[in-house]
């Protein structure tokens, strides 16, 4: 069965979000109202809606780093990874975990990233030498 995901969130302010999403993140508009917005989320379908953005916390323990729970994000090939890696880092993002590797030469070695949008939602950015490494036990 092939799909495409789609996730709703809020944010408090769509320019601001169009300018993050579309602008930093280069994620292409699709339709709108006056209390939402969607975008091409690199593929899949996120939808912006005028509103207060969920509570997070610091719970989600990987290896020995607590991140931000919950949060979305993106699977990227690693040069993709790294040429997002540049463009967050030139916009001046602020990494709350930046960007790194870890599982190094282990299953699942994956090379990381987390920010928050202007609205606090946490994202994760993760890149791979090979997408089919997604799932290696």
């Amino acid at each position: 069965m092939k799909s495409l995901f789609h996730f709703a969130f809020n944010v408090r302010d769509l320019d601001v979000a169009r300018r993050f999403y579309g602008d930093v993140l280069g994620c292409a508009e699709g339709r709108s109202t006056e209390t939402w917005v969607d975008f091409d989320f690199f593929g899949h379908q996120i939808s912006l809606h005028q509103g207060e953005p969920f509570p997070t916390a610091r719970t989600g323990h990987v290896g020995d780093v607590l991140v931000p729970m919950p949060h979305f994000g993106l699977v990227l090939a690693l040069d993709d990874w790294r040429a997002m890696a540049a463009r967050l880092q030139a916009a001046g993002t602020d990494f709350l975990l930046k960007p790194q590797v870890r599982f190094e030469g282990q299953p699942g070695e994956q090379w990381t990233m987390f920010f928050l949008d202007p609205f606090g939602n946490p994202m994760e950015i993760k890149g791979f030498r090979s997408l089919e490494a997604l799932y290696a036990a």
